[in-house]
């Protein structure tokens, strides 16, 4: 049996460049893995097949997925059906990466228990098309993430806190990116003509006020034209004492950035607020 730990994922800075050919857009991001993790559990199944639990989600489950294309990609693998079982702690559809985490550790259990473990490289193509976030968390930490998901840098940050501000109601992601484009083609929002890693590794570099100072995220005019009421999320966050305040991802989950986790636990007094920070 493997007990994998799977880190919610923050975009502490989120960078979108227009959609390629395929659809996709190409992305310049801070990812901060989180304090905050679903346990996922991989043990030999019962039966002749593999099952995938996971109260609370409905929908066909991406960890489901991971597990499929694993065994696709590692054909002489000598893995028996599995049995896998998350509990999650990360909101669902809350733009912190959830399924993503779930689908990654999936892939590191899968790993471990093969016979004939794949090569890094055919591990991580295997993770980046499941989704753009799934390569950066089979080894969670803060990164620079490039490409649509499958550059992964390791970066350092300096100490800081977050308070999360969680919403009942998700986003769909591609939703928030339509709506991104709908904004960008109206004029509304601003085309981004290049992604601007240097400068975004050298921000992860600076000092916490100035890093706070230059957040950014492409995707908030989305979430905010789709779901209002972040406005005020967002202002509440600022009120309490936030260094800055974005929408995380594609949202609805808001955060505050703050020096330390005793500032942080001291503002979290938002309904549907928790205190987290970086692993």
């Amino acid at each position: 049996m493997r007990v994998e730990h799977a880190p919610a994922k923050l975009n502490l800075l989120l960078q979108v460049g227009a959609p390629r050919t395929d659809g996709l857009h190409p992305l310049c991001s801070i990812f901060v893995a989180l304090d905050l993790v679903d346990e996922v559990r991989v043990e030999p199944a019962a039966g002749e097949s593999d099952t995938v639990s996971c109260p609370g989600v409905e929908a066909e489950n991406l960890a489901a997925r991971a597990l499929a294309a694993y065994r696709a990609a590692a054909p002489r693998a000598d893995l028996a059906p599995l049995s896998v079982q998350i509990q999650k702690r990360i909101p669902v559809a809350g733009g912190l990466g959830g399924g993503s985490a779930d689908a990654a550790a999936v892939l590191r259990a899968a790993d471990a228990l093969a016979g004939e473990r794949l090569e890094p490289r055919a591990l991580r193509e295997v993770a980046a098309g499941l989704g753009a976030d799934v390569p950066s968390q089979l080894a969670p930490r803060s990164a620079l993430v490039q490409g649509v998901g499958e550059r992964v840098e390791p970066i350092e940050l300096p100490p800081m806190a977050f308070v999360l501000v969680t919403s009942a109601e998700g986003l769909s992601t591609p939703h928030v990116y339509g709506e991104l484009d709908r904004l960008r083609a109206a004029g509304v929002a601003a085309p981004r003509s290049r992604l601007e890693p240097d400068r975004v590794r050298g921000l992860a570099r600076a000092p916490l006020a100035l890093l706070a100072s230059r957040l950014e995220n492409d995707l908030q005019v989305a979430a905010l034209s789709l779901r209002p009421a972040l406005i005020e999320t967002l202002a509440q966050l600022g009120d309490a004492g936030a260094l800055a305040a974005r929408v995380t991802g594609s949202g609805p989950t808001a955060f505050g950035v703050f020096a330390d986790r005793a500032g942080a636990e001291a503002a979290a007094v938002i309904p549907g607020s928790m205190v987290a920070e970086p692993l």
